[in-house]
This record gives structure tokens, C-alpha cells and sequence, in this order.
């Protein structure tokens, strides 16, 4: 009774064990693959229920009928192990493994029912029977062995395809579940009864720690110090013993032989061997199982002398990856550039292009969101990011699909940031190591002290990269600026070349014209209405021989042909003179126009060509100015100053119209320039903001040019409302006056033209 109470304690007691197990899942269970953990939770209470299920049992007694119910429960347990190694893998084949449950089970109700009506004694040879009874538990072991077969093939399959030493190390775990299953299961099966299964305990505990636990220990690692250290202690016992007993062998016959001074002179050899002795036999360990073997001081101080002076881009990315790839024994690795831009709508985006890798290999840039999740962990935790992070951990699976497949097509098993003055300015990729070993902790520091030491290197050679690109983008730029330029030469050359060929050409039919058109008007026998249509005609004529004429002039400029025929002028009774011819106009617009000038030296001047000049300049402010508005012309005299050596005059158009665009107030001067949104046909003179052909001020500029001078205008803006008005300067030198020549003056000029005149 004792010893059945002390069974039932242990079967609790076991089954207890199960509850932290079960926790751990539950709290894990976000961190690693949800529906697995899930699994992990339903083999520990599967397995806990029949335990406290066999501790209810010890009082039936009934060995031989819980036993097959264990038989099934095995069957059941390693159904539930291969589903949570499927989910745990990502296969889409785990739903197959249902449906293998479900014949299975359909097979056990058949043969339990004895729905096929077998006998007693299914099969027998004379020495071996097969019993009906036994037929259950038959159909489960069969089940049970295609299950393991299949669990061991799924998981070397696994093995052998992750390309990840990370997931490799994790996937060794799992043989310690299936191999413990597998004993227990034998065990069992054999008739050979464990009270409370505790090996089904091991194998819960070791799919809980594999499915929660993301960054397992390095089970490689962990057997290579046990071997160092087993090895070295074999070695120091051995050479214990060996001295011990060739010092007794050499010395024990003398009488002065103490054992005690012996041991303390092999101890003593020992402490001077121990050292090279440990140290032999961890490398002759590693070597054997392929360990990692670098000196990371030494690596880090190479690095940082070899790039410490190199400005070149493709220099630094050559020798940058080739150390870390040659020390390191990597199969691969990239030097990234992050370029940090702002989108048109506030985002923030990186691009990571890539310099030139040692196997030449240009890659497509990608841009990384600034809230995206890899580029968080860039920025926030300035630390490097494990592709096996990015395949596996829930906190990646939410980065853009077009994120994720960029850095899983670049087949690199670790990426690197590098920071300078906390700006995010590379990367540093690396591939899986030729060892096939995983990055420990140790390499990622070695990682992260190598891309420390690449950030100054780095921040100098973009600079000197940026330079040159920039360099080049305006060697472009300015060949298509000189491009650009000989067009625009090419197209005003043929622009003057058909002013020139059709003021010529025109003005000859257009003299005809106006002859013709007079002598017509001037005939008393003409009708009264055909009168009428000849003027109109004479007008137009009139008009185009004007801007033919301007036409000439632009033309004759443009050859620098242009020669004004110098003599006195007196400006103010020419603009005077001008200004009659636009006092119908200024009447017509209920407008102002007055003539204000001082007393004025006489300039040496063309003044055919000054009545052009202050014709369009009048006629302009009249078009721009609205109704009632005002025109004043001043002047001045500007005494000697170092750009009129001899003094000058000025004379200023001012207006109350709509203004310059200051942004235009050069562009106004060119050849065709039409001011908003004017026509392309002539109008009426008269009209406000009448368009024209656009060659007024352009004349305007060129003859003012032409006599030495310079004109400009002036103007707070352009205001279709306000009316802030403009002011045209144009400024004569004086000649210097021959000997016993006297300076000519002019006399004021006071006029005002509109509705009334006054003089």
C-alpha cells in the first residue's frame, strides 16, 4: 500500500511539472509562431492527463489495458510533435497530417469493433500467434514508426536546406524531442513500464524551449567546450599519472623517495604546461569541428590602417569587405550607401544604393520607409539586423513585401549600420561564413567595431563621391548649356535673318500699297463708301509700314548696323513733338499726359531714332495705363560721375498703370514679348492693355544702346487692381565739348495734353 501511495506521489508530482512548461508556452507564445506554441501547450496537458490518469489507475490494477491506452497516447503525442515541427517549418503540408490522423484513427474503430469479423487468432506460424486483441495496438506502433521515420526525414530535410546557421543551430533542438520520443516510445512498446513516462517531460520541455526561445544557445559551441574541456582534463590527469609513475619508477628505490614531494613536482610541471596544453587543445578541437579562429584585436587594427586614407568609393568598398571577408572567412559581403530624402508629401524615405562590391556586382536601390519597422530598428537601435530576424520574428512579417524580398534576395545573413554624427549614412552586409557556422555575439561586436571604424573612411569618400558626381552632373549640364546656347544663337540668327529678309522685302509692295491707296483717296470722283474703305486700307497700310519699320531697326541692331546720325537734340521739344501725335489717343482714354522738363543740355543724338524711342515708350505707358489715368515725362541733368565722365541727361516716363513684374523687368526689353495674357494680333492703339508685336521696347533698348546710353524700369509689381504704375529711365551721356565750343541749353518745357491743353 506504501509503495502503490509512493507511485501516485511520483505521478502527480511528474504531472505537476508539466504546469511550468504549459506557462512558458502561454507567455512565449507571441514571440515565436503562435499556432506551435498552441501545439506545445496541448502535448504538456496531454501528457499531464495521463499521468494523473495513471496515478487513478494504480488501484485497478489493470497493468496490461493502461499500457495499450499508453500505446495509443504515444501515437497520439508524436501526431502532435510532427504538427508542431510542420508549423514550426511553415509547411503547408500539416493539414495532411490531420487527415493521416483521422485514417488512423478510422482504422482503430474498425479493428476495435471487429468490423471485418476476424477470428480470435488472426495469423499464427506455430511459434508466433497474433491475437485479435493485439491488433490495436499493432495498427498504432505501424502509425507510430511511419510517423518517426517521417519526423526524422522532415527535419534532415529542413537541415539541409536552411541556408541559415541561425535556424540550422535552432533546428538541432529538435532532435533531442524526437529522440527522446523515440527511446520512450521503444521503451514502451517493449513492455518495459517507467511510472510517469518523465522522458515525455524532456521532450516537453525541449519543443518549449525550441518554439519560445528565438535565440537558442549554440548547441555546436557547446559541445566543442565540453569537448576542450573533458580533453583537457583527460590530458592533465593523464600526465598526472604518467609523471607521477616514471618519477616513482626513476626514484622510488631511493630512500629519500617521498610520494608527496613527487605529486608536487608533476603538479608543478602541470601549472607550466597548462596553459599551452588548454591552449593546443582548443585549437586542435576547433580545427577538427570547423570552429572560428581570428584574432579580433588584430582584424580591427588591420582594418583600421587599411582604410584609415582611402577616398576613392570603389577603393574603400574593395578593401573594406575584402578584409572582413578574408579574416572572417565570409562567402560574401556588401558596402551600402544610405542617402536619406524627403517626399513630396512629408515622408521621409532612405535609399540604400550600393558601392561597388568586390564580385562587381551592382544591385538595385531600394527605399526604406522612416516609420517602416527595418528602418526603425536602423535608426533607433543603431544595431545590427539578422536576416534570420527578418524571416522569423512577428515584428518583421508587418515590413513592406517589396522590403522584405530586397534583403532576402541579397542572400546575406547580417546587415550593419554605420552612423556618423548620428546620421545613418551605410551599411555593411555580409553573407553566411564558410565554416557554416552562425554569427555569435563576438562577431556581431567585431562587426560593429569594424563599421565604427569604416564611418569616418566612409563620410570622407562620400563627400569626395558626391563631389565628383557633382562635378560631372555640371560637366553635363554645362555641355547641354553650350548646346542649348548654340541652338538659341542658331534660332535668333534665323529669327533676325527673316526680320531682316522681311522688312526688306515688305516694305516695297507696302510703299506701293500706300501711293496707290492716296491717289485713290485723293480723287474727288471716288464714292463716299469706297472713300470710307480706302482709309481703312491706308490705315492698315500705315500700321504695317510701322512695324515693318521697327522691324528694319530690330534687324539693323541685331547686325549691329545700326548708325544714328549725331547732331544736337533738344529733348523736350522732340518729346513735345512725339507727344502731339498721341493727343488723340490720351483724349480717346480720358487720360493725362504732361511734359514736365527743367532747363536741359542738348545731347548729340539721331532724333529720327529718338522719336521712335519716345514713341513707343509713350504709346506703351498709354496701353498699360487705364482710363483717366496719368502719363508724366521729366528730366534731369546728371552731373560728371565716373560712368559719365562728361554728365548726362534723364529723361522718365512715369505712369499710373499695372506696372512690371520685377521678374520681368529685363525679359519686357526682349524681341516679341507679349506682357499676361495678351493676343497674338495687333489691336487697336487706344485700347487698354492692347497687344502689339512686341518689338517697341526692344527697339527701344537698341537704339538707347546704340547712342552709348541705358534704360531700365522700375516698379513696386504688376496690379491689375491697385495700379502701382511704372517708371521708364533712360539716361544720354554727354559728348565732351571741342575746343571753344560752348554747351547749348534748351528751354523748360511745361505741357499737359488730354481733355485741355495748356502750354
Amino acid at each position: 500500500m506504501s509503495a502503490s501511495l509512493a507511485q501516485v506521489i511520483i505521478l502527480l508530482f511528474i504531472g505537476l511539472l508539466y504546469l511550468p512548461v504549459v506557462f512558458f508556452a502561454i507567455q512565449r507564445r507571441e514571440e515565436s509562431q503562435g499556432p506551435t506554441a498552441w501545439l506545445v501547450i496541448i502535448y504538456a496537458l496531454l501528457a499531464m492527463v495521463i499521468n494523473i490518469a495513471e496515478a487513478v489507475w494504480q488501484d485497478r490494477g489493470d497493468t496490461f489495458l493502461f499500457q495499450e491506452l499508453q500505446t495509443y497516447v504515444s501515437f497520439l503525442l508524436a501526431i502532435v510533435l510532427m504538427l508542431a515541427l510542420q508549423l514550426f517549418l511553415n509547411r503547408d503540408l500539416w493539414w495532411a497530417w490531420i487527415g493521416y490522423l483521422g485514417v488512423w484513427g478510422l482504422g482503430l474503430a474498425l479493428i476495435l469493433t471487429n468490423a471485418f469479423n476476424l477470428p480470435d487468432v488472426v495469423w499464427t506460424n506455430g511459434e508466433l500467434i497474433l491475437y485479435n486483441s493485439r491488433l490495436g495496438p499493432a495498427w498504432v506502433i505501424l502509425g507510430w514508426l511511419v510517423l518517426t521515420i517521417a519526423l526524422v526525414l522532415t527535419l534532415s530535410n529542413a537541415r539541409l536546406q536552411s541556408r541559415q546557421p541561425l535556424l540550422r543551430s535552432r533546428l538541432s533542438y529538435w532532435w533531442v524531442p524526437i529522440l527522446f520520443t523515440v527511446i520512450g516510445d521503444l521503451l514502451l512498446f517493449s513492455g518495459v513500464i517507467i511510472i510517469g513516462q518523465p522522458l515525455r517531460l524532456i521532450v516537453a520541455i525541449s519543443i518549449a524551449y525550441v518554439v519560445g526561445t528565438h535565440y537558442v544557445a549554440d548547441l555546436k559551441n557547446i559541445i566543442r567546450r565540453a569537448l576542450i574541456y573533458i580533453a583537457s582534463t583527460i590530458g592533465i590527469v593523464g600526465f598526472y599519472i604518467a609523471g607521477f609513475l616514471v618519477i616513482q619508477a626513476l626514484f622510488g628505490s631511493s630512500l629519500n623517495f617521498n610520494p608527496l614531494v613527487a605529486g608536487a613536482v608533476v603538479a608543478l610541471l602541470i601549472a607550466l604546461i597548462f596553459s599551452p596544453l588548454t591552449d593546443l587543445v582548443s585549437r586542435t578541437i576547433t580545427t577538427w569541428m570547423k570552429g572560428d579562429q581570428y584574432d579580433a584585436s588584430l582584424t580591427i587594427h588591420q582594418y583600421s590602417e587599411s582604410i584609415s586614407n582611402i577616398l576613392d568609393m570603389d577603393r574603400l568598398a574593395n578593401i573594406a569587405i575584402g578584409i572582413m571577408l578574408e579574416a572572417m572567412q565570409i562567402e560574401r559581403g556588401f558596402l551600402f550607401l544610405v542617402d536619406s530624402e524627403r517626399q513630396a508629401d512629408g515622408r521621409k524615405t532612405y535609399k540604400l544604393r550600393s558601392a561597388r562590391s568586390p564580385e562587381e556586382r551592382q544591385l538595385v536601390a531600394v527605399e526604406l520607409e522612416e516609420e517602416g519597422v527595418i528602418a526603425s530598428h536602423f535608426i533607433r537601435e543603431q544595431r545590427p539586423l539578422l536576416q534570420y530576424d527578418l524571416d522569423l520574428l512577428p515584428t518583421y512579417r508587418a515590413a513592406p513585401t517589396v522590403e522584405r524580398n530586397w534583403f532576402s534576395e541579397l542572400r546575406c545573413e547580417v546587415y550593419i549600420p554605420i552612423f556618423a554624427k548620428k546620421q545613418w549614412i551605410g551599411m555593411l552586409a555580409f553573407g553566411s561564413k564558410l565554416s557554416g557556422n552562425r554569427f555569435t555575439r563576438e562577431d556581431l561586436s567585431v562587426l560593429g567595431a569594424h563599421a565604427n571604424q569604416t564611418a569616418v573612411a566612409l563620410e570622407n569618400a562620400r563627400l569626395v563621391d558626391n563631389l565628383m558626381r557633382l562635378n560631372q552632373e555640371l560637366r553635363q549640364a554645362r555641355r547641354t548649356l553650350e548646346k542649348n546656347n548654340q541652338e538659341l544663337q542658331r534660332i535668333d540668327q534665323a529669327k533676325s535673318d527673316f526680320i531682316s529678309i522681311a522688312s526688306h522685302e515688305l516694305r516695297t509692295p507696302l510703299t506701293v500699297i500706300k501711293g496707290y491707296t492716296e491717289m485713290l483717296m485723293d480723287d474727288p470722283k471716288l464714292e463716299k463708301n469706297l472713300k470710307t474703305m480706302m482709309k481703312g486700307i491706308y490705315d492698315g497700310t500705315i500700321r504695317l509700314h510701322e512695324v515693318m519699320d521697327s522691324m528694319f531697326d530690330i534687324a539693323q541692331i541685331d547686325a549691329r548696323s545700326l548708325k544714328p546720325h549725331l547732331q544736337p537734340v533738344d529733348f523736350g521739344l522732340l518729346i513735345r513733338e512725339v507727344c502731339l501725335d498721341h493727343q488723340n489717343t490720351v483724349s480717346e482714354r480720358e487720360q493725362i499726359l504732361s511734359i514736365n522738363m527743367p532747363t536741359l543740355p542738348l545731347v548729340k543724338a539721331d532724333a529720327h531714332l529718338f522719336k521712335k524711342l519716345f514713341h513707343h515708350l509713350i504709346r506703351n505707358a498709354v496701353k498699360f495705363t487705364p482710363n483717366k489715368g496719368w502719363i508724366t515725362i521729366t528730366g534731369k541733368h546728371i552731373p560728371a560721375i565716373i560712368n559719365l565722365p562728361n554728365g548726362g541727361v534723364e529723361i522718365i516716363v512715369s505712369d499710373t498703370g499695372v506696372g512690371v513684374d520685377p521678374n520681368l523687368r529685363e525679359v519686357i526689353f526682349s524681341k516679341f514679348y507679349q506682357p499676361g495674357e495678351l493676343g497674338k494680333h495687333s489691336t487697336s492703339k487706344t485700347r487698354f492693355k492692347g497687344s502689339g508685336a512686341g518689338l517697341g521696347l526692344a527697339l527701344s533698348k537698341g537704339i538707347v544702346e546704340a547712342h552709348g546710353g541705358r534704360i531700365w524700369v522700375e516698379s513696386p509689381g504688376y496690379d491689375e487692381v491697385n495700379f502701382p504704375g511704372s517708371q521708364f529711365h533712360v539716361i544720354m551721356p554727354l559728348t565732351k565739348l571741342e575746343n571753344g565750343e560752348s554747351q547749348r541749353i534748351s528751354e523748360p518745357l511745361k505741357v499737359e495734353f488730354g481733355n485741355t491743353q495748356k502750354t
